[in-house]
């Protein structure tokens, strides 16, 4: 269920633990804990804190009905780039998508990754 969380973008450590729990699931904070440790050098408390911050930001859901909380994430992996994706290109491309996308094929973009542009440029005009 989808969290109104007046557009408050996480914080880096805040993805991290986001992108965790899109993919494990509702999970206790030992649980991401023991997920997050296997790539970085993270404290329990830390992760603890994190998630009670993010909770108070509305950025997760609290399940309080066990003796150990479960959090998931309030809103979906996708809603949460799409909205990060709208404010970046507000404020770091003036509005501009074809700007975003054109600096971001200026990177370095695989033959893949070109086709499953053009792919998805076809699609959306099939749309039209």
């Amino acid at each position: 269920m989808a969290q109104e969380n007046n557009g408050v973008k996480p914080t880096e450590a805040e993805l991290t633990l986001l992108n965790i729990l899109w993919k494990i699931g509702p999970a206790t904070v030992r649980q991401v804990h023991e997920t997050i440790s296997q790539t970085q050098k993270t404290g329990y408390t830390t992760v603890l804190k994190i998630l009670q911050i993010m909770h108070e930001k509305s950025l997760v859901i609290r399940d309080e009905s066990n003796r150990a909380h479960v959090y998931a994430a309030a809103n979906s992996e996708m809603q949460t780039q799409s909205s990060l994706i709208r404010d970046l290109i507000t404020r770091a491309f003036g509005g501009s998508t074809s700007k975003l996308v054109m600096r971001a094929l200026n990177e370095s973009t695989s033959k893949e990754d070109i086709a499953d542009i053009r792919k998805l440029l076809n699609d959306l005009e099939k749309q039209e």
